[in-house]
């Protein structure tokens, strides 16, 4: 599956955001899809992961009550919602499908697209 990823952009702490993320597949529905982010000189991190059928989601705790994820299955395409963005909230942000379980590990993640670039300025 190929993904895409869109919607960074450089904004003002306290603003919103909202990124996509489409997939070429037509199993999408099939895969638990999850958000990463990385910022310069550190590991990619865990920042939400959504299953299937939109049951479960999951969320880092620094993200929790202000970064939302949601899916569509008939779009194939998995978003992210961040809101009340801070500084440290500045980094490349990556989509990701997995196939075998709900998981917030990116090493369980088996596809992944290309990142979208998130500044956020004081």
């Amino acid at each position: 599956v190929q993904l895409q990823a869109s919607g960074g952009g450089l904004v003002q702490a306290g603003s919103s955001l909202r990124l996509s993320c489409a997939a070429s597949s037509r199993t999408f529905g099939g895969y638990i899809m999850g958000w990463f982010r990385q910022a310069p000189g550190k590991e990619r991190d865990f920042v939400a992961a959504i299953s299937q059928g939109s049951v479960t989601t999951a969320c880092a705790d620094s993200v929790k009550g202000r970064f939302t994820i949601s899916r569509s299955n008939s779009k194939n395409t998995v978003s992210l919602q961040m809101n009340s963005l801070k500084p440290e909230d500045t980094a490349v942000y990556y989509c990701a499908a997995a196939l075998r379980s709900f998981t917030i590990v990116a090493g369980e993640y088996d596809y992944w697209g290309q990142g979208t670039q998130v500044t956020v300025s004081s």
